[in-house]
């Protein structure tokens, strides 16, 4: 089976290359001086140190194999400005309840809910897709339907 082509703005494109270049000499620098230490304090067979540093060792590479094949096929979508909210929009919306929130609709590989970065194929995403400013949406949500009234939609 093949993986997806994955979607990112050039923003998300910029940023996982800037992880890369981390993760290839940061981070693989860090993990070979803890195996340095490790190695250094003796017996390796009874070592969890070591054992540590190798799995960390191979989570590295393993981060950095698949940030590769996703730089390699990436698929960068433009930033669309004109078309209301697209990939790299600022969306600020408000619920049925009045709260406000903020959502970045970005692709599939640049999501992170914690910095409400959504990807444009979640609900929510699909929902706010080519809308603008004073429009409103209903979402099916695993907890029922949500209600949001765009706010603004901006792009940097």
């Amino acid at each position: 089976m093949t993986k997806p082509r994955p979607t990112m703005t050039q923003r998300g494109y910029d940023k996982l290359k800037e992880t890369l270049d981390h993760l290839k000499t940061t981070r693989r620098e860090q993990i070979s001086e803890y195996m340095g230490q490790a190695i250094a304090d003796g017996d390796l067979r009874e070592s969890a140190a070591y054992d540590e540093a190798r799995m960390q060792q191979s989570e590295n590479e393993a981060r950095i194999a698949e940030i590769e094949y996703q730089l390699e096929h990436a698929q960068i979508i433009a930033e669309d400005a004109g078309g209301g909210a697209g990939l790299g929009a600022r969306i600020r919306v408000k619920d049925d309840k009045g709260k406000e929130h903020q959502f970045e609709l970005v692709g599939t590989y640049e999501v992170d809910i914690l910095k409400g970065k959504i990807s444009d194929a979640s609900p929510i995403g699909k929902a706010l897709a080519g809308k603008h400013a004073g429009e409103s949406v209903s979402v099916q949500l695993p907890k029922g339907t949500s209600r949001f009234e765009i706010l603004a939609v901006e792009y940097d």
